[in-house]
């Protein structure tokens, strides 16, 4: 039985060159959960994704019911407090983590998916799709996000509520806010995953593997979804976790200007505009500002926490 290096009668030849480089590689899950820091930031996410979806249920409480119960401290009836209009603080924050969360995992989504097939395209192509791609890239970074969330607001937000109040009988109109901060942040925030996955790809598309499917009478398609595509899998996800905190960031931000997500709806960003305008020299509503802090800051932590294990994992 003819035997050689990498090749036995009956099977496929994979050199060395085939490998691939920066993939998710089988036993990427158990390198992370042995990270301390990467088992207790997965734990604290999944712990904070199962309360904002599942303790509502159980709680019953409307997080839009006011009452005459204004500025209660934390209490059994109320472990997070009241607000201004007396209502429940608890509901209000994990109505602000389904928001936030939904905003942040969406938009990164959006991101994901034009930064990489930009740097895709940038990469593979060169020439003068190259320049152009990038030097788009250039201009976008050097205007402001703010005005162009500011821009897209205005200019798409009627429009979108126009069209939803026609749609099941204007139930999703309050939701044109949230889509169009999901539209904005995920096309803003591709711009450095473009230039990652464009620098993965000019360095990749001269190894020996893209010359062989060439040989092989592959498509330039084929070649980016199965050759090249794959061994970025690493690298993109690694970005996507940290990606997500951007995001939630952002939103959170411009909820607290006003500018994101509007009322009655609650993100962590207006929870904490309304603890803000609630403090005061004579008495401090405190509570109204801690809880919603504390759980976006725990979340933040928890995604740049994992973001930077599965890259040290991925590097092992």
């Amino acid at each position: 039985m003819l035997l050689t290096r990498g090749w036995t009668l009956g099977s496929v030849w994979k050199p060395d060159c085939m490998k691939p480089t920066n993939s998710l590689r089988p036993g990427l899950f158990v390198r992370m959960i042995q990270k301390p820091a990467a088992l207790v930031s997965m734990l604290l996410l999944l712990a904070i994704c199962a309360a904002a979806l599942l303790l509502p249920l159980f709680i019953g409480t409307d997080p839009h019911a006011t009452s005459a119960q204004t500025f209660l401290a934390p209490s059994f009836d109320h472990p997070f407090g009241t607000d201004l209009n007396g209502r429940d603080l608890l509901a209000r924050t994990l109505e602000g983590a389904r928001i936030s969360l939904l905003v942040g995992c969406t938009g990164a989504a959006v991101s994901l998916v034009i930064g990489t097939s930009v740097g895709l395209l940038a990469g593979y192509i060169g020439g003068g799709v190259d320049a152009f791609l990038m030097r788009t890239v250039d201009v976008l970074y050097a205007v402001p996000r703010l005005i162009l969330i500011i821009l897209a607001g205005f200019l798409i937000d009627p429009w979108l509520q126009q069209n939803l109040a026609s749609f099941q009988g204007g139930r999703w109109v309050g939701y044109s806010k949230i889509a169009i901060l999901i539209l904005a942040l995920g096309c803003i925030e591709w711009l450095t995953m473009a230039r990652i996955v464009r620098g993965q790809v000019l360095s990749l598309k001269t190894l020996p593997f893209v010359d062989a499917a060439r040989v092989l009478g592959q498509s330039h398609f084929q070649i980016l979804l199965k050759h090249l595509l794959p061994n970025l899998s690493g690298v993109i996800v690694v970005y996507l976790t940290l990606t997500v905190p951007a995001v939630v960031l952002d939103e959170s931000f411009l909820s607290f200007l006003g500018l994101g997500v509007q009322a009655p709806q609650a993100s962590w960003g207006t929870l904490l505009s309304d603890g803000a305008t609630s403090l005061n020299p004579v008495r401090s509503h405190w509570w109204l500002l801690l809880f919603p802090a504390a759980a976006m800051s725990l979340t933040l932590l928890a995604l740049n926490f994992l973001g930077d294990a599965l890259r040290d994992s991925l590097a092992e």
